[in-house]
């Protein structure tokens, strides 16, 4: 008998539990705790992130306040993971890929992202 968690059409379908470093407020440490994550909409790509960083970028964020009204968040925008499930409409992925995400747009148009250099989009920066 197949276990339901084992079919990807009701994998893409259900909240998933993770655990996560959130920051609450700013400037002061962060709270290790699980989180729900939703399943990934229209578009989307749910990823389980295997290794992250937190980067200088993140500790200003959270230690000068670059943005008080961005909390509660999630610091840590350098990962690696692997695609857990997908939204409708997506056609790059699939469940089981290996991914480095990227929190930068990309034109797909311009020099660096018809090159292996897409995270130096002309149109981004």
């Amino acid at each position: 008998m197949k276990n339901e968690s084992d079919d990807p059409e009701k994998q893409n379908q259900q909240v998933i539990k993770c655990r996560a470093a959130v920051a609450w407020e700013p400037r002061k440490p962060l709270v290790i705790e699980e989180i729900e994550v939703a399943p990934p909409q229209a578009n989307e790509v749910r990823i389980k992130i295997v290794a992250t960083a937190v980067c200088r970028s993140d500790l200003y964020y959270l230690l000068e306040n670059m943005h008080e009204d961005g909390y509660p968040t999630i610091l840590g925008h350098e990962a690696a993971g692997i695609v857990e499930s997908v939204g409708p409409g997506v056609t790059e992925f699939l469940p089981g890929d290996k991914v480095i995400p990227l929190f930068i747009s990309q034109c797909r148009e311009c020099r660096f992202c018809k090159s292996p250099k897409t995270n130096q989009c002309e149109k981004t920066w």
